[in-house]
């Protein structure tokens, strides 16, 4: 008897959220010099994609993703309350707010 495992499929918008706080983090360092982006964009885009990937392989598994979300649109939200600039810290947290709204969503259906 052979058992067939169910493939989940790749969870393609964290991936890219992954993708674009990394890229954030870069382009910061690019523009500014700025170590602590690099390291925070890198550091954060790594626990996306990640978390992206285990999302992916168990999609009711969001923890990771829903908490990374949460202390990005906290973290970056506050910052763009100070500088009032929506690049990038308006951006990511826009986008950390809707990542956060759509594994809750995920997590109250599944």
């Amino acid at each position: 008897m052979t058992v067939e495992s169910k493939m989940a499929s790749p969870d393609l918008l964290s991936y890219g959220f992954s993708v674009i706080v990394a890229l954030g983090g870069v382009i910061g360092y690019m523009k500014a010099g700025s170590i602590p982006s690099l390291a925070a964009g890198l550091t954060f885009g790594g626990i996306s994609a990640a978390a992206a990937h285990q999302t992916s392989a168990h999609p009711r598994n969001l923890w990771v993703m829903l908490v990374t979300s949460l202390v990005l649109s906290g973290v970056m939200g506050t910052r763009f309350m100070k500088t009032g600039k929506f690049m990038p810290a308006g951006l990511v947290a826009g986008l950390s707010v809707a990542q956060a709204v759509r594994m809750s969503y995920r997590l109250m259906n599944e």
